[in-house]
């Protein structure tokens, strides 16, 4: 089981759910993946951790407004959030959330990069990240679609120090983000001409699965939209969905290693 204690700055270490009806998310995602959530009690403002046997794999959270849409939110850790605040607003960032205290479990933030993808930022305490990733049930990769790749290197180049490593993915330019010690952090992928124009760009959570065919259909008996039907790439066997609420996120059995 691939478990996680803590994360070297510039990792994604935490992904949670913004949705109106906690309860229906709560349910459906148990449905899905076999989650329970714990609430974690009156002062966390609704809040709660989504587990799998026991260990923790994301956060659930109601919105703030009806015009907050239902999103999953990738974080990167991070050693300083007011100075990864500070470098994101001289390369462009949007702030919404300037680095506030979580109670005990560190300081979060939150902005839009250049190009209108939103992310936050995690400065750890008590909580360092998810539990548990990588493996069927649990999240596995973030990946930034946006129609500027160029700007968005130049950005996640200077608030991280990531560099965007391009390849061709059967006719698709595609990048992965890499930290400075060289290892591969997430990806990204230019939006399609096909796309809607009102699509803004997002960072997109895949949460691994057993059975990708099997698991979509089960989400779409439980009101979930299939944007991308099950498809064969190299690194497994992946969909792209909406939830119930209309959360975007994706699910891919993993090709085996090798």
């Amino acid at each position: 089981m691939p478990e996680f204690s803590s994360f070297p700055p510039g990792t994604p270490s935490w992904v949670d759910l913004s949705t109106p009806d906690t309860k229906a998310a709560a349910a459906f995602y148990g449905s899905v993946f076999g989650w329970s959530a714990t609430d974690m009690g009156p002062d966390a403002g609704g809040y709660a951790m989504f587990q799998k046997d026991g260990a923790t794999v994301a956060g659930l959270g109601p919105t703030h407004a009806e015009s907050q849409p239902p999103v999953w939110t990738t974080y990167i850790g991070v050693i300083d959030a007011e100075a990864t605040v500070a470098r994101a607003k001289v390369a462009g960032a949007t702030v919404f959330i300037e680095p506030m205290k979580v109670l005990d479990a560190g300081y979060m933030a939150m902005f839009a990069d250049p190009t209108g993808a939103v992310l936050g930022l995690w400065q750890p305490g008590q909580n360092t990240g998810v539990d548990v990733a990588n493996e069927p049930g649990a999240w596995c990769w973030s990946e930034l679609n946006t129609r500027d790749t160029d700007k968005a290197s130049s950005f996640y180049r200077h608030v991280f120090d990531w560099s965007a490593a391009k390849s061709d993915a059967e006719g698709v330019d595609y990048v992965e983000w890499k930290r400075d010690d060289g290892a591969t952090v997430g990806g990204m992928l230019e939006i399609p001409a096909m796309v809607p124009a009102e699509v803004p760009a997002h960072w997109l959570v895949y949460f691994a699965v057993d059975d990708t065919d099997a698991t979509a259909a089960a989400a779409n008996q439980l009101g979930a939209v299939t944007l991308v039907p099950p498809t064969d790439i190299a690194p497994g066997r992946f969909c792209i969905l909406t939830d119930p609420a209309g959360a975007m996120f994706g699910i891919i059995k993993m090709a085996a290693a090798g």
